[in-house]
C-alpha cells in the first residue's frame, strides 16, 4: 500500500557562510518577508521567514559552496513511507543533518539530488 505524502510547511535553503547575511537581507529588506522571531529550538545561524502559507529557513552551511534547496514532505505512516521509497530505489541521506533524537522522521534525495525531509504529518518539524 503507498502511504499518503503531502507537502509540509518547511522550505530551507541552505546558504553558504559568506553568503548567508546577504541572503537573510534580501529576504528581509530587498523583498520585505516578515521575519520570524528566533524560538529556543531554532539554531543560531538559521532565520526564518513567513512564506505564504510555509516558512522560509534561511540556514548557514559551512559545508556548501552554492545554495541548496531542501523542502519537507509529510506522510501518515514514517514507517511505511521509508519502505516505499527503499522499494522505489529513492536514496536516504539520514548522514547529511542531525535529526533530534525520537524525532519520527528522515531524510531522501530526489533523483535530483533535491533533499527532502520526511517526516509524521501534523509534527513539529526541525
Amino acid at each position: 500500500m503507498k502511504p499518503r505524502f503531502e507537502p509540509g510547511a518547511n522550505i530551507a535553503i541552505k546558504v553558504p557562510s559568506h553568503q548567508f547575511e546577504q541572503t537573510v537581507a534580501f529576504y528581509r529588506d530587498i523583498l520585505g518577508l516578515e521575519q520570524n522571531q528566533p524560538t529556543s529550538r531554532q539554531p543560531l545561524d538559521s532565520a526564518s521567514f513567513k512564506f505564504g502559507g510555509k516558512i522560509l529557513w534561511i540556514d548557514r552551511a559551512s559545508s556548501i559552496d552554492r545554495a541548496e534547496v531542501w523542502l519537507e514532505i509529510q506522510t501518515d505512516d514514517t514507517e511505511a513511507a521509508a519502505a516505499y521509497l527503499e522499494r522505489h530505489k529513492i536514496d536516504r541521506c539520514d548522514n547529511i543533518e542531525p535529526l533530534p533524537a525520537g524525532f519520527k522522521g528522515f531524510w531522501v534525495n530526489s533523483p535530483a539530488h533535491i533533499v527532502h525531509l520526511v517526516d509524521k504529518l501534523d509534527s513539529q518539524a526541525v
